[in-house]
C-alpha cells in the first residue's frame, strides 16, 4: 500500500468507465422525460409534472382515473411494483393501446414514452374501456348460458 499512487492510470480507465456508462444513461433518461412530458400534456395536465417527484404520480393517478391515495401503495414494497405495473397499464390502455403496449412501456419506456407522446395516439380518457362505452359488470344483467333457474329458498 505503500506505493499507491491515486494519479495512475487505473484512475483515468475508470473514470472513461463511468463516463461510457453515464452518458448513454443521461440521454436514455432525457428522451424518456421528453416522452413523458408530451403524454401529459396530450393527457390536459402539465407537462412540467412530469418532472417533480411525488407530484408525477399524483399527476399520473389522476390521468389514469384513479384515486390519489393510490399514492401510497407506491410506498409499500413489493406492492409498488405490481401497482407500477398496473398503472403503466391503465396508461396505455387510456390511450387505447394494449397490454403489449404495456409490455414495451415496461422494458423499453425511452422507446415507447416518445412513441405515445409524439405518435397519432388520442387520449380517451380514464381506462379506454370506460373512455369507448364499456359498463362494469352487473349481476342483475347476468344471463345464464345453461337456463338453470337458481334455488328458491
Amino acid at each position: 500500500m505503500e506505493n499507491y499512487d491515486p494519479s495512475s492510470a487505473s484512475a483515468g480507465a475508470f473514470a472513461a468507465i463511468m463516463a461510457a456508462c453515464l452518458i448513454p444513461a443521461l440521454i436514455v433518461g432525457i428522451i424518456s422525460l421528453i416522452g413523458m412530458w408530451k403524454v401529459y400534456e396530450k393527457a390536459g395536465k402539465p407537462g412540467w409534472a412530469c418532472i417533480i417527484p411525488i407530484y408525477s404520480h399524483i399527476v399520473l393517478l389522476e390521468i389514469i382515473g384513479k384515486p390519489i391515495w393510490w399514492i401510497f401503495l407506491f410506498l409499500v414494497p413489493c406492492v409498488n411494483i405490481v401497482v407500477a405495473v398496473w398503472t403503466l397499464n391503465l396508461l396505455s390502455k387510456s390511450f387505447g393501446q394494449s397490454e403489449g403496449f404495456t409490455v414495451g412501456l415496461l422494458l423499453l419506456p425511452f422507446v415507447f414514452f416518445p412513441v405515445l407522446g409524439f405518435g397519432n395516439y388520442q387520449y380517451l380518457g380514464p381506462s379506454a374501456k370506460e373512455a369507448a362505452g364499456y359498463k362494469p359488470f352487473n349481476p342483475n344483467d347476468y344471463k345464464d348460458p345453461f337456463n338453470n333457474q337458481p334455488p328458491q329458498a
